[in-house]
């Protein structure tokens, strides 16, 4: 089975073709980083111009690369929720339309269900590896929450943040810093050259399995602020004309060090309470993180490319809502959800 998926829930334009659910025919994406860079995040306006200039571009050449025709596609998929409205009305009309014009089944898809189907990629099925139930740790710029999975397509919120995603939080202790944007990758690499126990940062004291990265944020500024010796009056966005290399280098790999020991430790809470988990699998942005991949050796991972968002991990998804009996979209009454839980999906 050969289905298109098409992701447009953010700031990238992707369209990939991907057939059983693991073998990667084709996977285009036009990222949006290089103009969100000079703004420090995403303007969901210019996100949405930018997708409706892409969209028809990225699907044809993610046919051209799979070799297929629309005869050969059997199925649409897209994001449909949760994300930016503008974006999700772009990728979901561009799906409408093709699966009305082309008279195929289309499957609307939640963004998060694809970041978990990532781990199904790379052309191997993970059935004989990956065993439920599975522990799935969503980390991303929008999110940060445990699911618990007792077979495919099922899946229980056991842990959620109270305020600020990890990815949320990274970009905005990169500007703290003045790291480029995105703030993920940029505290990674910053962080090879830093001391991870140079700076002691708190843990939130969030009960459960819940999060908490607000405050965080604030002692790492806090931190900031009292290193330079200046005031907490003092302008957040001013402290990098004060700061060293070296102190970006030991902030940054103290700061990754205390978010992924946060993380590490509620996992390994939500394993005590669920004893019969089989697998973990890591999923969403941050999951490409080596800090995080090397804390947590057992768990399983998508491969760094196919961490971010990407049309495979829709097409994916889909798969295995079609395995699991899920009946296709009406085209024609599709609806967008910028917000919505995976539970109600």
């Amino acid at each position: 089975m050969k289905i298109l998926g098409i992701e447009t829930s953010c700031d990238e334009t992707a369209a990939a073709v991907v057939q059983n659910g693991t073998d990667i025919l084709s996977n285009v994406v036009v990222s949006q980083i290089d103009i969100f860079a000079e703004y420090g995040g995403v303007i969901p306006e210019v996100a949405a111009r930018s997708h409706l200039e892409a969209m028809m571009p990225v699907v044809k050449k993610a046919l051209k690369d799979a070799n297929c025709t629309w005869d050969d596609i059997d199925a649409i998929a897209v994001t449909h929720a949760p994300g930016l409205l503008g974006s999700l009305l772009i990728g979901t009309l561009t799906a409408r339309t093709l699966a009305i014009l082309h008279h195929k089944p289309l499957y609307a898809v939640h963004h998060l269900k694809s970041h978990v189907y990532a781990n199904w990629l790379n052309g191997v099925p993970r059935d004989g590896f990956i065993r439920f139930p599975i522990l799935a740790l969503v980390v991303s710029g929008g999110h940060t929450q445990i699911l618990y999975m007792p077979a495919h397509n099922q899946f229980e919120i056991i842990g959620t943040t109270h305020d600020d995603a990890v990815g949320e939080c990274f970009d905005k202790v990169a500007k703290i810093l003045g790291l480029p944007y995105p703030g993920g990758p940029s505290i990674a690499k910053a962080a090879e050259k830093g001391n991870p126990d140079k700076y002691k940062l708190p843990h939130p004291r969030v009960e459960n399995l819940d999060f908490s990265f607000s405050g965080l944020k604030t002692a790492v500024l806090r931190a900031v602020q009292k290193e330079l010796n200046l005031p907490i009056s003092h302008p957040s966005h001013d402290l990098k004309n004060h700061l060293s290399d070296q102190q970006v280098a030991d902030f940054s790999a103290s700061f990754q060090k205390t978010a992924v020991d946060i993380l590490c430790e509620k996992l390994d809470l939500a394993l005590a309470q669920h004893p019969e988990v089989k697998s973990i699998v890591l999923a969403g942005g941050v999951s490409a993180n080596e800090a995080l991949r090397k804390a947590l050796p057992r768990a399983f991972s998508p491969a760094p490319y196919l961490s971010g968002d990407n049309g495979a991990m829709v097409a994916a998804a889909a798969y295995y809502e079609i395995e699991s009996g899920v009946k296709s979209t009406d085209p024609y009454s599709l609806n967008i959800y910028p917000r919505i839980s995976i539970e109600n999906k």
